[in-house]
This record gives C-alpha cells, sequence and structure tokens, in this order.
C-alpha cells in the first residue's frame, strides 16, 4: 500500500471526507436546496459526478506530464533551488499546472487559461465566503440579535466576509509549510480532521431514531476536540523534505497514522459518543420525528417542532387551526391550564394529549394576551434617498422595495403543510428510474477507472 495515499484510507477515509462534503456541507446543499424538485437535485448530483471525472483529464495527468517535462522546476529536490524557483523549499508541485500553461500554450490561449483559472478560484471562494456567512448571521447573529433588521443581517454579513478574507491571508504561511507545501495533501487532512464528526451525525440522524440533541452535540464536541488536537499537534512541527534526509520529528501516533487512517478513527469514536449519550438521555418523541428520518421521509402526521419558539408562534389564526393546540383545548384541561397546575404533571400530560406540554404555556400566554400586534415597522422607502445613498444600497444589495409592501404568501394549516412536505419528494416514475439508472451507472464508470488506472 502507498504511504501516501493508502488504498485503506482512499476508500473508507475519503468516503467519510466526501459524504461530510457532498451531503451536509452548505457549498453543496445550499444548491441542491434550490433545485425545483427531487428529480432535479438527484440529476444535478449525478451530473457533478460525471463532471467529477474530467479532473483525472484535465489534471491529474496534466499535472504528471508537467513533472516529466520540467523536472528541474515542478520535481526540484534540492531546498535551496526550490526556494528560488517557487518561493518554498519544501516543493514546487504546486507551479505543476500553471508552468504547463505558461510555457507551452500560446499568448491567446494562455491568457485565456488564465482568466479561466482565476475565474475558477473566485467562484469557488465567493460559494465559501457566502455560505459561511450565510451560517454566522442566521445561525449565530440572530441569537445574539434576534430582532435584527433585513438591513443589519445583510452588513454582518459582507463585515464577515471580509473578516474571512484576512484570516484566509493569515493562514497562508501554514498552508505553505504543511504536508510538504502539497496543497491537495493539506486540504485531505484537514478534511480529515474537521469533517468525520458531521459525518457521524449526520448519518446517524438519519437512519437512527434515538439519535437525540444531546448525542448529537456531545459527538460534535467530543469530535471536534480529537480533531483539533490531532491539527494542532500535526501542524505544530515542520516535517524535512526527503533531499535533506533529516529524521522526522513528529511522534509516531502522528507520523505512523495517516490523516485518512485518523478520519476513520474520528468517524467511530463520534459515532461512539453520540449513540452513548443518545441512549444516556431521554429519547425524542415520535411526533417530533415525522419525515426526519429514512424510514418515515413519507409521512404525512404533522410534525411539532422540538423548539418552543419555532412550534407556535403566537397569532389570530394557529390557535385555531392547528391541531395540536386544539388539544390544549379540551374541555377536561381547561381549567388546569388556567390555574398552571398543568406544570406539576407534565409527563401525564403529553401522555394524556400526545403533544409536548409547552404548546399549554403558549394557549396560556395567548389567553393572556390575545391582541397579536402586527408588525407594522417598514423601513424607510430608499426611493426617498439620495443618489450615493441609492448606489450604496445598490452595491450592498438593499432591496429598494420596502418589506411590506410584498405579497404575502399563502397560509396553510398544520395537516396540509405536512401534506406537502411529504409530496415534495415524490418524483415521476419516468425520471426517477432515468436517475438512478444514471448513478448506477456513475458508479460503473468509476469502478472501472478505478480498476483501469490502478
Amino acid at each position: 500500500s502507498d504511504t501516501e495515499m493508502p488504498i485503506t484510507g482512499m476508500n473508507f477515509g475519503l468516503t467519510i471526507s466526501a459524504i461530510w462534503y457532498w451531503c451536509s456541507d452548505q457549498v453543496i446543499v445550499q444548491r441542491v436546496l434550490s433545485a425545483k424538485d427531487l428529480s432535479h437535485a438527484k440529476g444535478g448530483c449525478v451530473l457533478a459526478g460525471y463532471l467529477k471525472i474530467l479532473p483525472l483529464f484535465l489534471l491529474v495527468l496534466p499535472g504528471m506530464a508537467s513533472r516529466i517535462l520540467f523536472p528541474n522546476e515542478v520535481a526540484c529536490s534540492n531546498p535551496d533551488a526550490c526556494e528560488e524557483i517557487c518561493g518554498s523549499r519544501l516543493g514546487c508541485t504546486n507551479i505543476a499546472y500553471p508552468k504547463l500553461v505558461l510555457t507551452l500554450m500560446p499568448a491567446g490561449a494562455r491568457g485565456l487559461m488564465i482568466s479561466v483559472m482565476l475565474a475558477a478560484l473566485m467562484s469557488s471562494l465567493t460559494s465559501i465566503f457566502n455560505s459561511s456567512s450565510t451560517i454566522f448571521t442566521m445561525d449565530i447573529w440572530r441569537r445574539i440579535r434576534k430582532d435584527a433588521s433585513e438591513t443589519e443581517l445583510l452588513i454582518v454579513g459582507k463585515i464577515f466576509v471580509l473578516l474571512l478574507v484576512g484570516i484566509s491571508i493569515v493562514w497562508i504561511p501554514i498552508i505553505q509549510q504543511a504536508q510538504n507545501s502539497q496543497l491537495f495533501h493539506y486540504i485531505q487532512s484537514v478534511t480529515s480532521f474537521l469533517a468525520p464528526p458531521v459525518c457521524a451525525v449526520y448519518i446517524l440522524a438519519i437512519v437512527f431514531k434515538r439519535v437525540n440533541e444531546q448525542g448529537a452535540f456531545w459527538g460534535l464536541m467530543v469530535g471536534l476536540i480529537v480533531g483539533m488536537i490531532r491539527f494542532i499537534w500535526e501542524f505544530s512541527y515542520t516535517v524535512p523534505s526527503c533531499a535533506s534526509q533529516l529524521p522526522d520529528p513528529r511522534p509516531a501516533i502522528i507520523s505512523k497514522v495517516h490523516y485518512l487512517h485518523f478520519g476513520i478513527i474520528l468517524f467511530v469514536i463520534s459515532c461512539v459518543v453520540t449513540i452513548v449519550v443518545s441512549y444516556a438521555t431521554q429519547p425524542i418523541g415520535k411526533m417530533h420525528l415525522h419525515r426526519l428520518t429514512f424510514w418515515n421521509r413519507h409521512s404525512k402526521d404533522v410534525r411539532i417542532e422540538i423548539t418552543k419558539k419555532k412550534i407556535l408562534p403566537p397569532s389570530k389564526n394557529n390557535v385555531t387551526e392547528m391541531g395540536e393546540v386544539n388539544a390544549a383545548f379540551r374541555e377536561g384541561d381547561q381549567q388546569e391550564i388556567e390555574n398552571g397546575s398543568h406544570k406539576n404533571n407534565l409527563a401525564e400530560k403529553e401522555t394524556h394529549l400526545g403533544y409536548p406540554v409547552y404548546v399549554l404555556d403558549v394557549v396560556n400566554k395567548f389567553k393572556e394576551n390575545p391582541e397579536i400586534p402586527e408588525k407594522s415597522l417598514k423601513e424607510e422607502d430608499i426611493a426617498d434617498k439620495p443618489n450615493w445613498k441609492k448606489a450604496l444600497y445598490f452595491l450592498c444589495g438593499v432591496s429598494s422595495t420596502p418589506p411590506g409592501d410584498t405579497e404575502s404568501q399563502e397560509e396553510f394549516t398544520a395537516e396540509q403543510e405536512a401534506n406537502l412536505a411529504a409530496e415534495s419528494i415524490t418524483e415521476k416514475p419516468l425520471w426517477r428510474r432515468i436517475c438512478n439508472a444514471s448513478a448506477v451507472l456513475l458508479l460503473a464508470v468509476c469502478c472501472f477507472m478505478w480498476g483501469y488506472y490502478a
């Protein structure tokens, strides 16, 4: 087995990283969620799989050709010569493709290829930065500033992008000293240190109903801590080049355990912690799991969200329309709701009603204050602002239409929403067969290429 790319690590460790990236990473998920329906999403993923075959012919083979054509530059072995050629004493493999383009291609095609490479780089960076900005703004900042306006969220997101750009620039020296200055190895090693816990929780949450919030949280935290220990420990050493013939200063637990093998170990650790903690704590009620696992994805039952604030936003309509709240108004429970005694027997009340008891708390608050204030605060009309401010808002992406002027969305009952959610993943038989057959063919092509080029 190759010490740099062991077959067990390629088959299992790289698969774990691939599941994280293609199934749960925001950069990919945001594209799939924008699909028209499930068939479009599956077709897009299959098409992306076919396109991922092209890098073998567009990147790998040209890189091998570049190493043969320019052995003194791309395959330099003397640290002093490497530093003079590409500015790194650990090797110049990263210049293989640009060297090929700049040396062999004519002037016009050379400029076109450089433009394409820069455009692809900028596209990838903007996708990553926008995804990170969305996660920070929606999942973190809105918890800090619950009443933040859309303009504030937009500004915070753009500032966070600038912060990420600064961190990326500061991080360049670390990349130059890592993994003999081979960018591909650095990316895969960092992914193997951080992605396995996410992959473990993602898979368990889909196929295992018993996994709960506590198990997922501690599985992620333990996996993150173990991965960060390996990350800091490994990159705290500078590995000498092969030409220097100096001993590897890293301990055996790092130098002898490949990062892809470590990814497998970290995946198993995260799975064990998630399962153990989940079994040691209270399970999630079935009422919260409809359409959230693979086994009940077609369920049409009304799902009640776990988070209280997401379950029942008080309004004039949902108290009478939603079935789970109507259950709280049963005649036998009216008195307990009014005097608050329902809080003393939460478990019995949840068993009796079939719904969480906090629904009763929402009903109680609604009874105390039935007049729900409508959101009437509107941002100042941008059309009345000076031209320089209009231009600034245009560059920042702020809409010129006040929030209240847009057409209201159609409202559905909880039962209707459940039916729509269940029907959203149904496919036409013809396109389902085409997508599935294309996926099977893609697997066959990949297996053939693995065997042919092995």
